[in-house]
């Protein structure tokens, strides 16, 4: 028809909100349209970071022009039944906050929903591979977990996320920002990781630092970054013992920028597998850091289907 105006597309938007940026992907169901992210900055209060996020909330509805159909979002924090932030360690003034209320005014048209981000990497990360068993570990500012059995997170919808960040696996190791001692996170994220370079370096390490310090084969870098494998080698066995997953992926931003991890974990996996167990087949996350991201979106895209 002669000046007809074609019909906008619905979007499905997929928020992974961590301790240190937000990323946005959109997409239609022809694919993605738009992708962008933005650093958090410091810490003042929940309502600082909410009004930062509905400015570029703003900003993206404006580029996509678009009606959201459905939002899925990947977040770090705890989130009780009622929809409330319980714990949030990298950034505590979170908690107490109406997470459920505080999407839906910041998206008034759309269907929205929220997972645990190690469980919507780990979603994602299924998927991709095909594999209905599968272990995910992101490494970035925390280690996030997700499980995937049967094609299904577990424990499942309702029954709360995959912490296996907060599993310990040194009795006596050091404090996580959980209040307990040794757990995963405190041993093998990104920051800890940098901070045991330091020390063993005696002297400040950025990331870039510990990059090009395993890339000479420095041994402080090494040594680093063995300990962060072979404690996510523990936690991992500890998993298959359980629940046997076929196999093991490394997400998140740090583990994608250490190409050597997932080699480490391998070996520390084959010392810790008892006599006639196999240990877990591991391997870089097939979407590296956007894991959770694209979790997200498959987040949106099913809650539109409800």
């Amino acid at each position: 028809m002669p000046g007809a105006v074609a019909p906008l597309k619905p979007v499905y938007l997929g928020i992974d909100i961590g301790g240190t940026k937000v990323a946005f992907r959109a997409e239609t169901d022809a694919g993605p349209v738009d992708e962008t992210a933005f650093a958090w900055g410091p810490r003042h209060s929940a309502a600082a970071d909410l009004a930062r996020l509905a400015g570029h909330v703003a900003e993206l509805r404006t580029r996509l022009g678009s009606p959201l159909r459905a939002v899925g979002v990947a977040m770090p924090g705890t989130v009780s039944p009622d929809g409330r932030v319980t714990a949030w360690p990298n950034r505590p003034e979170w908690t107490g906050l109406a997470l459920d209320v505080s999407l839906q005014e910041l998206f008034p048209e759309a269907a929205v929903a929220w997972a645990d981000d190690g469980d919507l990497g780990a979603l994602a990360e299924a998927r991709a591979a095909d594999c209905g068993n599968l272990l995910y570990l992101g490494v970035g500012t925390g280690v996030g977990g997700g499980l995937v059995l049967r094609g299904e997170p577990c424990p499942g919808p309702s029954r709360g996320s995959f912490e296996l960040g907060h599993v310990v696996v040194e009795l006596d190791g050091p404090p996580c920002v959980c209040g307990r001692r040794g757990c995963l996170q405190a041993i093998a994220s990104g920051p800890a990781t940098l901070d045991r370079a330091a020390d063993l370096r005696e002297a400040a390490v950025t990331f870039d630092d510990l990059r090009q310090a395993l890339g000479d084969g420095q041994l402080w870098a090494v040594s680093a970054v063995r300990r962060t494998a072979r404690a996510l080698a523990a936690a991992a066995t500890g998993v298959q013992e359980l629940l046997h997953p076929d196999r093991l992926v490394l997400g998140g931003g740090f583990a994608a920028g250490i190409p050597e991890l997932a080699g480490w974990v391998s070996e520390h996996l084959t010392e810790f597998a008892r006599p006639g167990q196999l240990p877990l087949p591991v391997g870089p996350a097939a979407l590296g850091g956007l894991s959770s991201l694209r979790g997200a979106v498959s987040l949106a895209r099913l809650i539109a289907t409800r």
